[in-house]
């Protein structure tokens, strides 16, 4: 039997032990929560965040400056990826996508609209206005009409000569045509000053699509994904390849099991990669940007970069990439 002293002793070294295990495991003290911070994907991804730049700096809330910050680029007839000025469909169309979500899980979404240049304020009036998240097609330019948006002409004629130019090379086009370059949705993560996170994904989809199809881009959990507890991301690319892993959502709950913000679109990336055996003939890339203010991306090719706004100011980061 163990005496009394030597139990005395094993009881002693138990506790220096004890505390000498918790000290070892006990992580640091979380800085303070970046804020207001705002984050979006590509060049175009500047002038936008310099828009909801203006909100968050005012003590704005982030689901105003996510939505004013990507109508800047819907609204550019330069960026032929979104919105006025993004290229049509193999017939002739510009048929834009969008989704919107706010703090507390709430979201909205439009897809293959016709004819309205802000299809990102479409989206929030469809969550804001109805019981629903999707609305499509021409119901969903009833709605927007309904809604007092202005009916426009969106093919301008820069689209319109490079639509021809295609065809012209395309008389009985086959597969979709598919690269690392047709892509280039904007997407937007935002948090304000009272710490709630919301976000805006919008796009006019890859150019020559087949009339009607829908990419990631308006898909809750594919093309963006909010949870205000963790963190959000977003995605831009090949939205085919996205909505096979539900990009946007695996990003966030990799961060809720605690990776950081890079590593978790690096994995998401990598899932991808396993699911798409033409992933290196595509790109794809993932943002994401947790409750600390803490960001980062990963891509399949190289090229992908996105635009970093703080109080620090606005500059574009690199991503790192898998090939």
């Amino acid at each position: 039997m163990t005496s009394r002293r030597n139990f005395l002793k094993l009881g002693a070294w138990s506790t220096l032990l004890s505390g000498t295990f918790l000290k070892a495991c006990a992580q640091p003290a979380p800085a303070a929560p970046v804020r207001p911070i705002v984050v979006s994907t590509w060049k175009h991804g500047l002038p936008a965040n310099d828009a909801a730049w203006e909100v968050l700096s005012h003590g704005g809330h982030a689901l105003d400056a996510v939505e004013f910050g990507v109508r800047l680029t819907e609204a550019d007839p330069k960026v032929n990826t979104v919105g006025y000025g993004g290229f049509p469909d193999r017939e002739g169309h510009v048929t834009l996508d969008a989704c919107i979500m706010n703090e507390q899980g709430d979201c909205g979404s439009v897809a293959f609209l016709e004819g309205i240049k802000h299809p990102i304020s479409v989206a929030r009036k469809v969550m804001e206005e109805t019981p629903h998240i999707m609305l499509v097609g021409q119901g969903a330019k009833e709605f927007a009409l309904a809604q007092g948006f202005k009916e426009e002409n969106l093919l301008t004629p820069e689209a319109e000569a490079a639509w021809k130019a295609w065809l012209a090379k395309n008389e009985a086009p086959g597969k979709q045509e598919i690269n690392a370059e047709n892509h280039d949705t904007i997407s937007m993560l935002a948090i304000d000053r009272e710490g709630r996170m919301c976000g805006a994904c919008t796009t006019s989809g890859a150019a020559w699509k087949l009339h009607g199809r829908v990419g990631d881009s308006p898909i809750i959990g594919a093309g963006l994904y909010v949870d205000n507890e963790v963190g959000g991301a977003c995605a831009t690319g090949w939205g085919e390849a996205v909505i096979r892993i539900c990009g946007s959502h695996l990003v966030v709950e990799l961060m809720r099991q605690g990776h950081a913000p890079a590593e978790a679109c690096r994995l998401a990336v990598e899932r991808l990669v396993s699911r798409n055996p033409d992933y290196a003939e595509i790109q794809v890339g993932f943002l994401a940007l947790n409750k600390q203010g803490q960001y980062g991306a990963y891509c399949l090719q190289p090229g992908f970069d996105f635009a970093l706004c703080d109080a620090s100011g606005n500059r574009m980061i690199q991503a790192a990439s898998k090939l």
